[in-house]
């Protein structure tokens, strides 16, 4: 055989022609292919299957920068382009072929690595085959292994067998096999999956194996990604408990960042559909879109938010399903509803209606808003009107899980508030209270920090009786149960401890032992926190450090574009008589009303966040209209019905002064400065991408208007609440949905987003290297929920940069003064920082500095308990659900979903 030989398949078949007749008995076979998928899934061909070596390398989706981060981001993405075909055909009309191709994926015989999209070889395909006798031979062409490539479609090919055409297309080949990365394990796992998978029915399914066969299917892992090892290992303690106990009741308290709301989605999926009961979920309004996307993207599955505005409910497209009033509240039209925490904070007529009928599981996020009523007077003790929600609600459902990434605050006693919501109608949590020590947080803190220990046996039974823990926690309360005759789902015993037989009373020695029960009590059972730092530190996330900007030690001339003083931004004459007439309108107010004190707080904010944002409001403000605040007092709604003169005068005076031409935003050029000219790692912040966020949607829209002026041809995206998300670029606007912001960004399509924390929830920007915060919110857990968008798995930078903008000689400088002293540990920058920070701390300098080492002391305490607990739970080989074949069809899942509340 010498000299190029041609085919063409309107002459001849080309499986019999050519492909047959080389592949038969060949040593080895090195193949240049096309689209990843296709030419893996076509390698079925018996000819193929019986070569001992053969090397694909293909083509993908994958843009150059998504191959040189971690591989996790990598699999990520080409499973995500793997899984575009629908699982329910792929598995009835090729089953046999995913089988073939498993056996020859896994049979060590076949090596698969792909390149990136910029190594584009659309046509380009080729390949190298060493005969039976030890000779070679090459071939190019317009060919795919498909069999309807080579014996059904138009195509054509050169052979050369010459050593001159093989060794080049040999070079051509291992040029591009060192380039390409290995064919991730993940899709070699779904290509089993999807050989064997079948559809079953709920009654199938055992709970425990229910999450598995419902999500297996879900968005979030036909997206290449999946619940994370703790948030597979929270929604597994949820079915302990509900197996143990009858009913689950858990606090979830996982630090910032870590994906509670999946966590708690995921748990409510499973009890509703092993036909529990409905689900209410209740959040801050800022909070309740963000739910339902995350249930519908993610999760797949519909859920409807209550318009408290309109008395309708809003589907996940945003159709309203109206309503006769506020009665259907308790008449949900889908298993899952979302409300919001206001309506319970105010006193609602909705609120009443709630609470007339019973759930299946009942979910609190930002449960610590739940607390007593604090401040001065005889109503300091009292349960605001969530706190008192919860408790009456509690009787009311049989699933309890509250979320927060705050247990505590600066009293202790709050962790146990929350736990006695927990403990409504369910006394295995902290016992039956009258006779429970465990309820006394003074007598129970001690031994939950490990810092006593029972004296004697006497004691140790008084601990361990009232709540009587399930025989699985530990062989002692086994042994306990068995010679006492406790059943298994009773959790008190009144035997005291003279009734106790000998061998019971010895056996409560083991009790006496340093660290038992501080590993064996009613919180850390009922409570789960898991800290970023531990995940890292198992290997279960990536550590990824974060640069703080401005660096107070930074040589001079470090920043260049900006004209800082300390770490604030100089102002100009017209903000600064803004700002203080900001001021006198708050001390104007003090004289009548107890709300000036949060209206300070508000405004103040306000102008600290932009120019645009500070005159926005005053204008709103000066037209009396509502200010939307989740935690507004309810005096602050009449307060702008009742304007004096004076303070009349100081909004007047806040408008008037940034509307001066003079009044030009530092900000903006500071943002400009950082994306355009200050360089990290030789690259600009825009050629390394960055997310802007605002507080509030005036800013963020005014600053994007500025860029798109400023960075000509530049797509600048807004993401935002519903309806206010678009692209600007140059001139124009175009109104988009958050989903293709996404898209765009994860393409690297878009490179600069500005967003407002109200969208943040949800979403993984780790395309992204840097981040711009234009202004700060008083709470550090913001800030880190902030930074969690980029800091997370796949960032393909080792470092992140972080910029803080605040204008001097303002609260927020003075709050964030305080705060960066504390940032100094690069891979944990807000380990030293309060979870939130309160109004009234930020008085003066001195306090909020007490209250933070106050703050962090206690929660340091409280953690370090809960953590012994819960890192030993997460195994990142557990409950792999991605490889579960016995699946829910998802039309059923969302048909079940689907139905409306009953009428109790």
């Amino acid at each position: 055989m010498s000299g190029i030989r041609r085919f063409s398949s309107r002459r001849q078949r080309l499986d019999h022609a050519f492909l047959n007749e080389r592949l038969r008995g060949a040593r080895a076979y090195r193949r240049i292919a096309g689209y990843f998928r296709s030419s893996i899934f076509e390698l079925v061909g018996e000819e193929i299957a019986q070569i001992p070596k053969v090397q694909v390398v293909c083509n993908s989706e994958l843009d150059a920068a998504d191959l040189i981060v971690a591989r996790h981001a990598r699999e990520t993405a080409l499973k995500e382009h793997w899984n575009q075909a629908v699982p329910e055909v792929e598995a009835l009309l090729h089953r046999n072929r995913y089988r073939r191709l498993h056996a020859l994926l896994t049979s060590g015989r076949l090596e698969i690595r792909v390149v990136p999209k910029d190594r584009v070889f659309i046509h380009g395909k080729a390949g190298v085959i060493e005969l039976a006798d030890g000779s070679k031979t090459c071939f190019l062409g317009s060919i795919n292994e498909s069999k309807s490539a080579f014996a059904e479609n138009y195509e054509i090919l050169w052979e050369d067998p010459s050593p001159e055409g093989v060794a080049w297309l040999e070079e051509e080949f291992a040029a591009l096999w060192a380039e390409a990365y290995p064919l991730p394990e993940a899709i070699v796992e779904e290509v089993e999956r999807i050989a064997k998978r079948v559809e079953i029915r709920f009654g199938d399914a055992a709970p425990a194996e229910l999450p598995a066969a419902a999500l297996a299917e879900a968005p979030i892992y036909r997206g290449g990604e999946q619940l994370q090892p703790w948030q597979r290992s929270f929604v597994t303690i949820f079915l302990e408990h509900r197996e143990t106990y009858g009913k689950a009741r858990l606090l979830l308290a996982d630090e910032v960042g870590l994906g509670k709301t999946l966590s708690l989605a995921a748990s409510a999926l499973v009890a509703a559909l092993l036909q529990d009961g409905p689900v209410l979920i209740l959040c801050p309004a800022t909070l309740t879109l963000q739910w339902q996307v995350e249930l519908a993207d993610k999760l797949g599955i519909p859920s409807m938010v209550w318009s408290s505005a309109k008395k309708v409910w809003l589907d996940h497209k945003g159709h309203e399903i109206r309503t006769r009033g506020a009665e259907d509240i308790a008449r949900c039209p889908a298993q899952i509803a979302i409300v919001s925490t206001g309506l319970i904070f105010h006193d609602s007529a909705e609120r009443q209606y709630l609470l007339e009928r019973r759930y299946g599981t009942v979910i609190l996020d930002e449960a610590h808003r739940a607390r007593r009523r604090g401040g001065l007077g005889s109503r300091e003790k009292e349960p605001n009107n969530l706190l008192d929600f919860m408790l009456r609600i509690g009787p009311r459902t049989r699933h309890l899980l509250l979320g927060t990434a705050t247990p505590i605050q600066t009293e202790v006693r709050e962790l146990w508030d929350l736990l006695r919501i927990l403990n409504s109608d369910a006394d295995f949590v902290l016992g039956r209270e009258v006779f429970s020590r465990w309820a006394d947080f003074e007598k129970a803190l001690p031994l939950v920090k490990g810092e006593v220990n029972p004296p004697d046996e006497r004691e140790a039974w008084e601990w361990v009786r009232n709540p009587l823990p399930p025989a699985r926690e530990h062989p002692l309360f086994g042994t306990l149960r068995l010679q006492l005759g406790v059943a298994d789902n009773h959790f008190f015993t009144d035997r005291g401890f003279g009734s106790l037989g000998f061998l019971e009373q010895q056996a409560l020695a083991e009790a006496l032992a340093p660290g038992f029960l501080q590993d064996h009590n009613p919180i850390v059972r009922h409570t789960v926190l898991r800290r970023r730092r531990t995940l890292e530190d198992a290997g279960l996330l990536e550590r990824v450090g974060v640069d703080v900007h401005p660096d107070p030690d930074a040589p001079p001339g470090t920043y260049r574009g900006v004209e800082l003083q300390g770490l604030g931004l100089v102002t100009n004459h017209p903000f600064d008589l803004a700002y203080r007439a900001a001021e006198a309108f708050t001390e104007a107010l003090r004289k009548r009303s107890k709300a000036a004190g949060f209206m300070k707080t508000l405004l103040l904010q306000r102008i600290c966040s932009s120019f645009a944002s500070g005159r926005a409001t005053a204008e709103k403000m000066r037209r009396r209209e509502h200010l939307e605040d989740e935690e507004a007092p309810l005096e602050l709604d009449g307060i702008l019905e009742g304007l004096t003169n004076e303070e009349a005068a100081h909004l007047d005076s806040i408008i008037a002064e940034l509307s001066r031409p003079e009044a030009r935003d530092p900000k903006i050029a500071a943002v400009k400065y950082f994306l355009t000219e200050h360089r990290t790692e030789g690259k600009t912040w825009l050629e390394h991408g960055c997310i802007v966020f605002s507080q509030y949607y005036d800013t963020v829209r005014a600053l994007a208007a500025e860029l798109a002026t400023a960075l000509s041809g530049e797509p600048i995206a807004i993401y935002a609440g519903a309806g206010k998300s678009g692209i600007h670029r140059d001139g124009d606007f175009a109104t988009v949905e958050r989903e293709e912001i996404k898209a765009a960004v994860r393409k690297h399509e878009i490179r600069l987003v500005i967003a407002t924390d109200a969208a943040c929830e949800g979403l993984n920007l780790q395309t992204l290297g840097t981040m711009i915060n234009v202004d700060l919110p008083w709470n550090p857990s913001r800030l880190e929920q902030r930074l969690g968008r980029i800091k997370r798995f796949g960032q393909r930078r080792q470092t992140v940069d972080m910029l803080n903008l605040v204008y001097h000689d303002t609260q927020d400088e003075k709050v964030y003064a305080a705060l960066s002293r504390r940032m100094k540990d690069r891979y944990d920058i807000f380990g030293n920082l309060p979870d939130t920070i309160d109004d009234e701390w930020i008085e003066n300098v001195e306090k909020l500095e007490a209250m933070m080492d106050q703050y962090l002391h206690l929660r340091k305490q409280a953690r370090d308990a809960f953590e012994i607990r819960y890192e030993r739970q997460v195994d990142p080989d557990k409950n792999r659900w991605e490889l579960c074949s016995r699946v829910l069809a998802r039309r059923d899942i969302v048909d079940a979903l689907s139905t409306p509340w009953d009428s109790r």
